[in-house]
């Protein structure tokens, strides 16, 4: 434990803060996504529905689709701004890898593939 690199840097400058507002805000848009995605997704049809006869929505609302996409596209932007400014802030090997902003625009995208491949269907 005693052979680890002294730290010279004095004080976080300002990216350090800008990059942990973007990796907050990142994860706060995804966890809107997630309400924003229960009111635009078909309604599940169970059988206690169908034994009733009640009517269940199979369609997405565009309407709130278009605020899901803006939504996921916001969060995986600002994790790759997140990724952008750390590519060229940091120099070390022991800096921080943030694989969880990785994910997160991963799932981000991935989510997107799939509410346009299933509002197209």
């Amino acid at each position: 434990m005693d052979n680890l690199p002294e730290e010279r840097r004095q004080t976080k400058d300002l990216w350090v803060y800008l990059m942990r507002g973007l990796a907050i805000g990142g994860w706060l848009l995804f966890i809107l996504a997630f309400a924003v995605a229960y009111y635009a997704a078909p309604e599940a049809q169970y059988g206690m529905y169908r034994y009733h006869g009640i009517e269940v929505r199979k369609f997405w609302l565009v309407p709130l689709t278009g605020y899901l996409y803006v939504v996921l596209w916001s969060s995986a932007l600002s994790s790759y701004l997140c990724l952008f400014i750390d590519k060229y802030r940091s120099r070390r090997k022991s800096d921080n890898k943030h694989f969880n902003l990785i994910l997160l625009m991963l799932i981000s995208i991935s989510w997107i593939s799939y509410i346009l491949i299933d509002v197209k269907a």
